[in-house]
């Protein structure tokens, strides 16, 4: 008798903590993951950008992506990275606590957000997934690091 394999699509994301919940992006959003370093200020800037780093040669905004999501401040550790990524060919920073991993997750396990969870003006939340009994918060991307004051 044939066996039968099972081919679910699945997605693969950068997973980082963020004080103390766990988030996830899709990998293929991600340019690089660097060491946190100096960030030159930018005046009169949204509230939640830290302002830009020199990247080989390239200028790159930063955002501090606890302020964004509304969440208390932290200093950051030896664990603190850069995430930098390419979001309609603009290429933007995202500072979070720790990278932890590179996760598969099948579509399966990925559910919308709550209407409860989601507002009109917060809707920075793509989704939830659930990796064994721990659940992932999976960022929208492009409206996370879109540039402009709300």
């Amino acid at each position: 008798m044939p066996s039968t394999i099972s081919m679910e699509q699945e997605e693969q994301f950068v997973v980082f903590r963020l004080a103390g919940e766990i988030y996830g992006i899709p990998i293929t959003l991600v340019h690089e993951i660097i060491r946190y370093r100096e960030i030159t200020r930018i005046p009169r800037s949204a509230e939640y950008v830290r302002g830009v780093l020199n990247l080989r040669g390239q200028i790159v905004p930063v955002i501090d992506l606890r302020k964004r999501l509304g969440l208390p401040s932290a200093e950051e550790t030896n664990s603190s990275r850069i995430v930098v990524t390419e979001v309609e060919e603009n290429i933007v920073g995202m500072i979070v606590d720790a990278v932890t991993e590179v996760l598969r997750l099948p579509f399966s396990r990925i559910e919308p957000p709550s209407d409860l969870i989601v507002d009109v003006e917060y809707d920075l939340i793509k989704g939830v997934g659930k990796k064994d009994d721990q659940l992932v918060i999976l960022l929208d991307v492009s409206k996370t690091v879109h540039l402009e004051n709300k």
